[in-house]
């Protein structure tokens, strides 16, 4: 296969397409070690090295490195290393890795997602949240049962009350253009339709 770019990215790091195609990033002393020259070819072996033993290796540090300050989701960590310019089976090989050792839990980021936030966000508003962050639906409905086996519950309409009171609402002398401005925002935090209408027209105070 032919090196038809070296593409610097730092003064240390630079990416290499093969073939007219993004194969990987490297370190300006990786190039020298592996003889990766814009307009030769790459030797077989020099490629297997690469694939097999420096990118894997330097994936699954990043991987430990992310994941000593925060937790991921399984989506987020591929996104991570997917920016660092990592092939999808380094990417894959890194993900395994870490998961055997249970850095990475889906179910666990969940749970542990929906107790911070349980308090301010509405069940709607954090599944949408969990799902953009790369969560399955059956690993959320999982995570939802657990929390609340464990004796967690949300009482939606006193957090509206809460809002609103932050808000300095008043349904009894509330305009017809305040109301709808409440609605909207209501609506934005993800509580149901009919929760919002009864806030609006006072009911639930």
């Amino acid at each position: 296969m032919k090196v038809t770019q070296i593409e610097e990215l730092s003064k240390a790091r630079s990416r290499v397409y093969l073939d007219e195609e993004a194969a990987f990033v490297l370190y300006r002393g990786e190039l020298r070690s592996f003889q990766v020259r814009q307009g030769e070819d790459l030797e077989q072996e020099s490629y297997e090295a690469i694939m097999t033993q420096v990118l894997p290796r330097r994936a699954k540090q990043r991987a430990m490195h992310l994941l000593k300050n925060r937790d991921y989701t399984v989506k987020q960590l591929r996104d991570k290393l997917k920016e660092g310019g990592y092939p999808d089976r380094v990417i894959q090989e890194a993900l395994d890795y870490v998961g055997s050792y249970r850095y990475t839990d889906d179910l666990r980021y969940a749970l542990g997602f929906i107790s911070s936030h349980a308090e301010s966000r509405s069940r709607r508003r954090l599944e949408q949240d969990l799902l953009g962050r790369g969560i399955e639906r059956e690993t959320l409905e999982k995570a939802w049962e657990q929390w609340e086996e464990q004796g967690g519950n949300q009482d939606e309409e006193a957090m509206i009350r809460e809002l609103l009171e932050k808000k300095h609402f008043d349904p009894q002398r509330a305009d017809q253009r305040e109301r709808q401005r409440v609605y909207a925002f209501l609506m934005r935090k993800g509580f149901s339709g009919e929760l919002v209408r009864r806030a609006v027209l006072s009911d639930i105070f």
